[in-house]
């Protein structure tokens, strides 16, 4: 029945997403990860703690996280069953908080129509909610570019992972997921703060996307042999050349995939905070001018992929029940 929750929680995100009133009632489940991550973070990651020290006090993060994920998933079926019609559907609602569909979607397709309304600058101030690198130094192409980079990535954590998890192993499976991912964006930084106390975070979080990482970049590509103008098989050979060179080891993936089926070149050099990273393009070798449409329709090939993972654990669902 886990897979029946993860499908009927993609269901009802997409429909109705996460109602803006209620996140301003209740605030919203990563919300309150976070949270509890920022406590335990003032109390565990002292400056006059050893290297040693820090590392065990993220070990301690995670763990907690892992714990509460299991507890908060357990008592969640003991209250409401899934064997019952009713109980899947309660817990497909507050499963669906977990996963991004809607909300990347709209998020992503904001930078398409504030460059198409308001010009480069509007482009900026969108695309500067959804990615990290610095506004200002970024033209056309650049935030085309970061808006693409973010739907791909977010495509495989935002999405397909949740899912996954939720499928495999239910609400508590979901919930850690959710809660390990929010824990890496937090505190698995490279800088002195939290390069020995995230190290447990960013490492569980590596090898905790790594299946959904491959399986979103299958994905996109499949999707494309569905799409005018775009192409499964460069979308292919883009994952075979360029996704090792990602600095992330599953980010290069979709990345790649997206890139090589649209017929583009994405991330490359960056700023973040005035420092110039020297990343690998994806797909290199791809149109690098790019406009609002280009990212109209990278987000037609992300809503065909969703449907292709949709379909897929359908498919699979029946099967095994």
């Amino acid at each position: 029945m886990a897979i029946g929750l993860a499908l009927l929680a993609m269901l009802v995100e997409v429909a109705v997403g996460y109602p803006r009133p209620l996140f301003a009632r209740i605030g919203h489940p990563v919300t309150w990860i976070g949270s509890l991550i920022a406590a335990l973070e003032r109390r565990w990651n002292v400056v006059t703690r050893t290297p040693a020290q820090r590392r065990k006090g993220g070990q301690a993060v995670v763990a907690v996280l892992l714990l509460g994920s299991a507890v908060t998933g357990g008592i969640a079926l003991l209250i409401v069953p899934l064997h019952s019609i009713a109980g899947l559907i309660v817990l497909a609602v507050l499963c669906s908080s977990l996963i991004a569909q809607r909300s990347l979607h709209d998020h992503v397709a904001a930078v398409a129509t504030a460059l198409e309304t308001g010009g480069l600058e509007a482009g900026r101030r969108a695309v500067s909610q959804i990615v990290g690198r610095d506004p200002d130094r970024l033209d056309e192409s650049d935030v085309c570019r970061a808006a693409i980079e973010s739907l791909a990535e977010n495509f495989s954590d935002g999405i397909v992972a949740p899912v996954l998890w939720l499928a495999a192993l239910g609400p508590a499976g979901g919930i850690a997921y959710k809660a390990i991912n929010t824990a890496d964006s937090m505190i698995g930084h490279m800088n002195d703060r939290y390069v020995d106390f995230g190290r447990a975070a960013a490492i569980l979080d590596d090898w905790i996307n790594l299946p959904a990482s491959r399986l979103s970049a299958l994905l996109v590509a499949a999707s494309a042999l569905t799409q005018a103008g775009a192409s499964a098989k460069a979308a292919l050979a883009a994952i075979r050349r360029d996704a090792k060179h990602h600095r992330s080891p599953n980010a290069g993936w979709p990345e790649a995939a997206m890139a090589g089926a649209l017929g583009i070149s994405i991330a490359g050099p960056r700023h973040y905070s005035g420092v110039l990273t020297e990343d690998r393009e994806m797909n290199e070798g791809g149109r690098r001018h790019l406009g609002s449409g280009d990212i109209r329709r990278a987000l037609d090939l992300y809503r065909r992929a969703d449907m292709v993972l949709f379909a897929a654990l359908a498919g699979l669902w029946a099967v095994v029940g």
